[in-house]
């Protein structure tokens, strides 16, 4: 029996790991929304609608974060007591800053978009290579929670300057 305090995972039917099957993710998404969605309960009355439509809201909210490879190890690490805390915990590990600093420098004197697309895929690999590493500190045998929750802050940073990269090639396409 589903309850709406669930958490993610077991609302899905799916088990607390970071390294999800998207397939079974997005099949057991229209599985819930077929049952739960509110024109099925049209006979049952406003009320019976009203409830289906919390369930809808509550699927469609847990599908989005488990959908997602880095709101759903923010959420696993919630879940497991270490609160990812990205907006007062900044600390960052000084390698990574000067990588960070590096790429904005990098950003800043691109010229073409051929530069700026090359950074890009170069931060892409990097952030591949994060997500490896975080899927194996959240779904090792003793997951490593503490790690996985600075990890996230550090993708957090490159999701930022990823949005950052589109931008200033935005800006290169409107000026041609």
């Amino acid at each position: 029996m589903m309850k709406l305090s669930d958490d993610d995972f077991s609302l899905f039917g799916l088990p607390q790991a970071h390294g999800l099957d998207r397939g079974a993710l997005d099949t057991r998404r229209r599985d819930l929304q077929a049952r739960v969605h509110p024109d099925r309960f049209a006979a049952e009355g406003a009320a019976a609608q009203r409830l289906a439509m919390q369930w809808a809201v509550r699927v469609n909210e847990a599908h989005q974060r488990l959908k997602d490879p880095l709101s759903r190890a923010a959420y696993l690490c919630e879940l497991r007591g270490v609160a990812v805390d990205a907006e007062r915990n900044t600390a960052m590990p000084t390698a990574f800053l000067m990588q960070q600093m590096s790429w904005r420098e990098a950003l800043e004197e691109a010229s073409t978009v051929q530069d700026i697309e090359a950074l890009d895929k170069a931060v892409a690999a990097q952030e591949r290579e994060m997500l490896d590493t975080l899927t194996q500190q959240l779904d090792a045998p003793q997951p490593d929670n503490t790690a996985a929750a600075a990890q996230v802050r550090a993708l957090m940073f490159l999701a930022r300057f990823r949005q950052d990269i589109d931008r200033r090639l935005d800006q290169l396409d409107n000026t041609r």
